[in-house]
């Protein structure tokens, strides 16, 4: 962890802060963040020669920044650091009005967010749901994030914290953001309700395009001529895969939909042909990593399946978890069945280096899902299983804290969970020939510092969760490359 020296250095960093939210300063290098399309370095890119093995960290974190609309999140990251602190000494004070009170409890959830990432600090970086126009294009709530939040130094003992511990900003110069399913409406009755309108009759689950989509920060620069995307790959082209059926067919909670009967295929045959596989997304993106050796090249698998739950009378969700997991075990074994969104077939080849990053929705021993696609995952032959099932699995003792007070439910592995539903859920998954020198979940029980970052019941309607940073924890790996 790293810190500012002094308080004071904390004010002139903040200072000094503040005023590059103008036009004029957006580019200088004491906060080099520029808008990017896709993909632009934000400072010039210096050639290293290491003289010793790079440790690099991989992280993976579900912010919970899923908000009603895609303009809510960029209004929120827009708010400048002074403007935050505004808000923030009226919360201190009880003097905030009703509507300036929403916006100050979004405010300390996006802090306590950064703060966790000036925490652990890692390199490279999958934020799950982090809310985009759909299409990966408009980059403005993602700048805002870097501008305003991450590039200001955050108290590392919580927002709402009395007692200051101002944390090191950190920077980000190379940033891509994703298309997605989520809340792209289809031209099928998905949820067979008779009609056809968001959430139920999207590729993938949302109120609007680009809800829970997911985006990528990186200090290694990113290969884009070479990321592969498989937002439309279909499910129906996985081998073993099938149209689910209905088999819940006496339960009177659900009842089946008029006109269909037990046994029926789900989907018609033309939303069957066209149903993607990947809920939001699934992306190989590279990174290029300066070593001793040369530039050393590791593949970022990034991906956010669906929660294998609300299913009704099939069991659509936790087929497609299973498949959406399974794609990985397949893609890392260099399936030929395989194509990308430009038509290129294949997977990843047999000698290349990989970090599978995302929120899973998937633990490998408890759960409403079917284990065996995280199982294999975890212990595929081309995984380092040090730290998927080794003494490099992730974890806390906030995690077994939870369990222990009987706030997160019962689980196999206590210390592994990652959310706050008693799941391990969040996974950095290195290939075999990664070293692994390092793991944790960010989660700091009632005895460690910070923990005013993930409960505070002054805030919001839980005190907890989303409430106050996220229902998820940042999980990250070390590697020595």
């Amino acid at each position: 962890m790293k810190f500012l020296k002094t308080a004071a250095a904390a004010a002139i960093s903040i200072a000094l802060l503040a005023g590059c939210n103008d036009e004029t300063t957006v580019n200088n290098p004491v906060a080099p963040v520029v808008p990017v399309d896709p993909v632009v370095p934000v400072d010039p890119v210096v050639p290293v020669t290491p003289t010793e093995p790079t440790s690099v960290r991989f992280g993976t974190y579900n912010l919970s920044f899923d908000r009603t609309t895609f303009e809510a999140l960029v209004a929120e990251m827009q708010i400048t650091a002074p403007e935050q602190e505004a808000l923030m000494t009226k919360w201190f004070a009880g003097t905030l009005t009703e509507e300036e009170l929403k916006v100050a409890e979004k405010v300390i959830q996006i802090r306590n967010v950064a703060a966790v990432i000036q925490t652990k600090r890692p390199a490279v970086l999958m934020m799950g749901e982090f809310n985009n126009d759909g299409l990966g294009e408009n980059q403005d709530a993602i700048k805002g994030f870097r501008l305003n939040y991450l590039a200001v130094p955050q108290n590392g003992l919580g927002t709402t914290s009395a007692e200051k511990k101002m944390l090191e900003p950190i920077q980000f110069p190379f940033v891509e953001n994703f298309s997605t399913n989520t809340g792209l409406l289809s031209e099928f009755d998905l949820d067979r309700n008779g009609t056809i309108a968001l959430p139920g009759d999207a590729w993938g689950f949302g109120f609007y395009h680009g809800q829970y989509a997911f985006g990528l920060l990186s200090q290694y620069p990113i290969d884009t001529a070479n990321v592969r995307t498989f937002q439309n790959f279909k499910w129906k082209d996985m081998p073993g895969e099938t149209n689910p059926t209905i088999t819940n067919c006496d339960d009177e909670k659900y009842t089946i939909p008029e006109g269909m009967k037990c046994g029926d295929e789900w989907y018609t045959a033309e939303a069957w042909a066209q149903k993607p596989l990947s809920s939001k997304n699934h992306v190989d993106a590279p990174i290029l990593i300066p070593t001793e050796a040369g530039e050393k090249v590791v593949h970022l698998l990034l991906s956010h399946p669906t929660p294998p739950v609300f299913d009704t009378v099939t069991e659509n969700n936790k087929m497609l978890n299973r498949a959406e997991i399974d794609f990985w075990n397949d893609y890392v074994a260099n399936a030929d069945y395989i194509y990308d969104d430009t038509g290129v077939k294949g997977g990843l080849a047999l000698d290349a280096s990989f970090v599978i990053m995302g929120d899973l929705n998937a633990d490998p021993e408890n759960g409403d899902g079917f284990l065996d696609s995280i199982q294999n995952l975890m212990s595929h032959e081309r995984v380092n299983v040090v730290a998927t099932g080794g003494i490099y699995a992730p974890n806390s003792f906030g995690s077994t804290e939870c369990v222990a007070l009987g706030d997160c439910g019962d689980t196999t592995y206590p210390d592994r969970i990652t959310s706050t539903f008693g799941l391990r859920v969040d996974h950095a998954v290195p290939s075999s020939d990664l070293n692994i020198t390092g793991s944790g979940v960010f989660w700091p029980a009632t005895f460690e510092e910070g923990r005013l970052l993930m409960n505070d019941e002054r805030v919001g309607k839980y005190g907890n969760g989303k409430d106050i940073s996220s229902d998820h924890r940042l999980v990250w790996i070390d590697t020595e490359i």
